[in-house]
Parts: C-alpha cells; structure tokens; sequence
C-alpha cells in the first residue's frame, strides 16, 4: 500500500468525495459490462451524497452495518469500503473501489484487510461478495483474496455470490 495512505472511518465531510469516486469507478468498471443505463441507475441509486452521508452517521443503516472506510492520498479520497454483518458468522463486502490512477498499489487490499478485522472482531468467520456475474472486472481481485463462487444465486438471479474463510 502507498505509505501515506492509511484506511479510516470516513467521516461526514468525506461523503461528497465517496460519491465522485464511487461514480467515477463505476463508470469505468461497469459502463461496459452492465451497460450505461443500468449503470447510471446503480449510481443513482447508491451514490447519492445524502444516502452515503446517512450512512456515514448511521442513521440510514440497518442492523450489523458497520460503516464506510477510506483510504486518503495527499488529502485526497482514493478508496472506499463498505461493509456489515449480514447473518451471524457472516460479514458482507457492500463496495469497494479504488479511484483508477491508484490500483495495483496495494489500497484495494488495505481497505478489504481493515474492513474484514471490522467484521471478525465481530464474530465473523466467512466473508461475502456479491459481483454481477462471471466475467465481473472485480473477479481477479477478489480471487487473488481467496474469494470463490459458492453457487448460491442472488434474489435478482443476475449475479454471483463469492465467499471466503476468515
């Protein structure tokens, strides 16, 4: 990971900078693969500041929600998690992304690495993500994390649920 980059509690400030960067990755991840419009609607949906700032305070998140992570550089937000306790045992990976000028320098794996201690200091002992599909541009990553699909469908029966042991 980059040296000056440290993951943390995003705090409300930062909730603006998590809905550009969330965008922005999306575009660039999904645009492609799921199509433009399914895609703006996805961040339509889930980008929206005063959604990220709700959760960020925990107003708008439901039980086992355990927040949003950051990972600065320079003063600047590069990466975002977000993550629960879906079930008993079970922590779930809502998002994660990395702004794309920063990949492959270790961010994305610090903010799953803070985000998975967040969930087994919890009592988790597996890990869930869900990807749109098998060819999901976040499929190596999360395979290079000892993430593998576990067969069991999502209720939109579009995606593919991948778990790991913790």
């Amino acid at each position: 990971m980059e040296s000056t980059v440290e993951p943390h509690p995003a705090r409300p400030a930062e909730a603006a900078a998590i809905s550009r960067l969330l965008a922005a990755c999306w575009r660039h991840d999904y645009a492609e693969h799921l199509g433009g419009q399914r895609t703006e609607h996805l961040i339509a949906t889930y980008c929206p500041v005063s959604r990220i700032t709700a959760e960020i305070s925990g107003t708008g998140a439901g039980d086992g929600w355990l927040g949003w992570l950051v990972a600065e550089h320079a003063g600047e937000v590069v990466g975002a998690a977000a993550g629960g306790i879906a079930t008993v045992g079970s922590g779930e990976v809502y998002t994660l992304c990395v702004a794309v000028e920063h990949r492959r320098r270790g961010i994305g794996s610090g903010l799953l690495g803070a985000l998975t201690e967040q969930q087994r200091a919890r009592g988790a002992v597996h890990q869930w993500v869900s990807t749109h599909g098998g060819d999901d541009p976040s499929t190596p990553f999360l395979a290079r994390h000892g993430f593998v699909a576990d067969g069991e469908a999502q209720p939109s029966g579009t995606g593919i649920r991948l778990r790991r042991p913790l």
